[in-house]
């Protein structure tokens, strides 16, 4: 389209046309300049449109890239701490269990449940909940067991005392009973001597 604007621009300045009226030829000039403005227009419109939306798509790559980059940075991240994870070992690997036929029979029906026992991860979750709640109530146990012996050791401790002082008020008395039973053999024998000499004489 241009280039035929061009060509006829071209025919009116080659020498065929010299015979032709100015006027008319500046008109026929003018309006194939206008025509080829117009174009220039539309080819400038066009190409700020190609650029825009260039641009656009440039941005749009550019944030697809980003996100990419993102959420490669992420998996790798993720990678990492699952690898930790795995690396990671709990205490709980070294704690004495229930065996799991003591757990099967012990525990509550809830936590020994088929689903229960097909799940590894549940299963060891309610194995070591289990084992807790035991751990509690033989802990519970052991502090009443444990005041009861205080409580059985005070009262001991009191029967004890009140032992050695009855043992030793009985040693007072036996004592008392030994010195009154010596005054009165002494007092007996001073009487039967007399009886005795008169009985002689």
């Amino acid at each position: 389209m241009a280039t035929d604007i061009l060509d006829n621009l071209r025919d009116l300045a080659s020498p065929k046309f010299i015979d032709e009226d100015p006027t008319n030829i500046h008109i026929r000039a003018a309006a194939l300049f206008g025509r080829l403005k117009t174009l220039n227009r539309a080819a400038n419109t066009t190409t700020r449109i190609h650029k825009e939306a260039t641009a656009e798509a440039r941005h749009e790559m550019d944030q697809s890239h980003l996100g990419l980059q993102n959420l490669l940075y992420e998996k790798r991240h993720l990678e990492r701490e699952i690898e930790k994870c795995r690396q990671f070992a709990s205490i709980y690997q070294d704690i004495p269990l229930h065996s799991l036929e003591d757990f099967k029979q012990l525990a509550p029906q809830a936590a020994r449940a088929e689903d229960v026992l097909s799940d590894e991860h549940q299963l060891m979750l309610n194995r070591l909940s289990f084992e807790l709640a035991e751990r509690q109530r033989l802990d519970l146990r052991k502090k009443e067991l444990l005041q009861k012996k205080e409580e059985l050791l005070k009262e001991s401790k009191v029967k004890v005392a009140t032992m050695d002082s009855v043992k030793s008020q009985i040693d007072v008395l036996m004592k008392t009973a030994s010195e009154i039973q010596k005054k009165v053999d002494e007092l007996v024998l001073p009487v039967n001597a007399p009886a005795e000499n008169s009985v002689t004489g």
